[in-house]
């Protein structure tokens, strides 16, 4: 008995080294990919700040006193943009003949020499990026975005560039969910480092060994002194590469709980089962022979208790009865495993109803692609039925009854060209950058996008539109969160069963903010769902009639935007859902009114 105990401990000493050395493999293997991720996220992160930089860009290429080289103007209006960019360093703007116009941050002298980037701006007409250099300027390092700046005729009349406060970079990182002891580096295409999110000024202009080649992550040891795992993920505008490193030490840290929670449970199991085994054999050694034959019946199937016959102990007499509800529990667990088995195929067919959905949005996708192309394809006949019937209707000897017939095919043919247009708007899977927008427009569109299925439906659709102002954000997008709810508040009113409804669309002006609500007297939101209204995937539809993502991609798109977005119960009994965006250039609280109140009750955020 000693030696089996023996080789026993040998066996489960060989298995928790095997299981302990396999977790600490997963353990890095699992951090190796969480720096990957993040690397990722970084990068979304960053190219989400260099995108509003070419946004700014663009911006500032339009205004009259940069297209001019007003070098006073435009001195006075970088300064007055560099106090409120805080991750750039100078903001300066250079003529056709490379010489210093304007710069925010003031020159030693008037003629600084323009780095090798403006020539090519000029010659290509072409934003660029710099890598890692010193600005003439601030005699700072430096990473320097130079964009073309055109006049009326279109021709490049300047270069307009932007010096990045590296040091500043390490806040745009501050945020991402890093174990202790991370960092975060940015490095340009030389290897040079541009940022770092610990002790950037100490470490920017040093080398680096990032991989250009091989796979995404790494281990290796940093200047710090330090081992980490690198996850590496490219920028293409410099091309730049960042790399997040995770040190070693966290790999230990995820284990010693493991370790220590499946070293005492081994010791118990243990412990235990070489007492008991010493136990049961010194006990039983007389009765394993009927035991042995017990047993036998049931594993040959036959569940059916074995028959009770006195037993000189009470141990025995315990085992006796064990082997009794064993054989009964074995049959209950057959009967278990049957009722499994109907579950399990239960399931499969929910499993096959949701690969139907997919396909199904898979299909709507392949739709939205199919109505880009047609529409595109339906408007060019358009154009040339439209300018046929001008030509037409420029002849001086053409009948009045003719005119009519020719104002007739206009205004029809405008009517058509809205709908393509619309449909092709609604389609297009990329929205456009931010412009100024007006709403009464959105809610033009999707009227026209829905009109027919509410007629159709016998649902009566009004509008209020009591503001007239405009906020700066992608019409596609918000045309889609104005559609959600259109599209929501229609089934819940077709969920009733009821013959006919109302719909009312409203805009009105709040403070320095607009909103937009959508009314209907659909049954309205149970309390127990009002904190997963904007959840994704959460939705009180039958399966096959929706995913839940719609509310949820509407409160990211008005979030995006700096706007709110809730909903209240109406006084008809259903439900209103609403959102508020900022006026262009009047940017306001979105978490209050402007004296002070809360937004509105209701207002729900995903996951709360």
């Amino acid at each position: 008995m000693l030696t089996a105990a023996t080789v026993l401990v040998a066996v489960l000493g060989v298995a928790i080294t095997w299981s302990a050395l396999r977790a600490r493999t997963e353990r890095a293997d699992e951090v190796r990919q969480e720096a990957g991720t993040i690397a990722t996220t970084a990068v979304a992160v960053l190219n989400e700040y260099l995108a509003s930089l070419d946004a700014m860009a663009l911006l500032l290429a339009r205004h009259p006193a940069v297209v001019s080289l007003d070098g006073p103007a435009s001195t006075r209006l970088f300064g007055s943009l560099l106090k409120e960019q805080p991750l750039l360093g100078n903001i300066l703007l250079r003529g056709p003949d490379t010489k210093l116009v304007a710069t925010a941050v003031q020159a030693s002298a008037t003629d600084v020499a323009a780095p090798p980037i403006v020539s090519q701006v000029l010659q290509t007409g072409r934003p660029q990026a710099s890598q890692l250099v010193v600005g003439p300027i601030t005699r700072r390092r430096t990473v320097f975005l130079a964009y073309p700046v055109r006049n009326d005729a279109g021709a490049v009349a300047g270069v307009l560039g932007f010096n990045l406060a590296l040091p500043q970079l390490e806040t745009l990182f501050a945020k991402l969910p890093l174990p202790a002891g991370s960092v975060v580096v940015l490095a340009d295409k030389r290897n040079l480092v541009m940022s770092r999110s610990v002790d950037s000024e100490k470490y920017i202009g040093s080398s680096i060994d990032i991989p250009r080649v091989g796979p995404p992550t790494s281990f290796q040891l940093d200047a710090d002194g330090v081992e980490r795992f690198h996850g590496n993920a490219t920028i293409d505008r410099g091309p730049w590469t960042l790399s997040v490193a995770i040190p070693r030490s966290e790999v230990l840290r995820r284990l010693a709980p493991l370790w220590q929670r499946n070293l005492i449970l081994i010791s118990v199991v243990l412990l235990s089962v070489i007492s008991l085994g010493l136990w049961a054999s010194w006990q039983n050694a007389v009765n394993l022979k009927r035991l042995q034959v017990a047993a036998g019946k049931i594993a040959s199937g036959d569940l059916s208790p074995p028959e009770e016959r006195p037993v000189l102990n009470l141990e025995m007499a315990d085992l006796q009865a064990s082997f009794v509800t064993m054989a009964a529990r074995l049959r209950d667990a057959r009967d278990t495993l049957d009722r499994q088995v109907a579950q399990e195929r239960k399931m499969l067919e929910a499993v096959q109803s949701l690969q139907r959905q997919v396909v199904r949005q898979e299909r709507l996708a392949a739709v939205g692609q199919l109505v880009s192309g047609i529409a595109h394809e339906l408007n060019n006949p358009l154009q040339a039925i439209l300018g046929t019937v001008e030509v037409v209707e420029r002849r001086p000897d053409v009948p009045d009854d003719i005119m009519e017939d020719i104002a007739l095919v206009k205004a029809q043919s405008h009517r058509a060209r809205d709908i393509i247009r619309n449909l092709s708007r609604f389609s297009r899977q990329k929205p456009g950058p931010p412009t100024l927008v007006d709403l009464r427009d959105v809610i033009g569109g999707v009227v026209q996008l829905r009109k027919r299925e509410l007629d159709s439906a016998s649902i009566s659709l009004d509008i209020e539109t009591a503001s007239v102002r405009k906020v700066l954000v992608s019409f596609a997008e918000l045309e889609q969160v104005l559609l959600n709810f259109v599209v929501n508040a229609q089934q819940a009113i077709e969920g009733t069963g009821k013959k006919s409804g109302r719909i009312l669309i409203r805009l009105t002006d709040v403070g320095k903010k607009i909103r937009l609500e959508v009314w209907d007297d659909g049954p309205g939101v149970l309390k127990d769902d009002e904190r997963k209204l904007f959840q994704p995937f959460f939705t009180t539809k039958q399966v096959g009639q929706g995913t839940g993502l719609g509310l949820s991609v509407s409160y990211g798109i008005v979030d995006a935007y700096g706007g709110a977005s809730g909903y209240f119960n109406n006084e008809w009994g259903g439900a209103t859902f609403f959102v508020e965006l900022p006026v262009a250039g009047e940017a306001g609280d979105t978490q209050a009114t402007d004296d002070g109140s809360a937004v509105l009750r209701g207002r729900v955020s995903p996951g709360v």
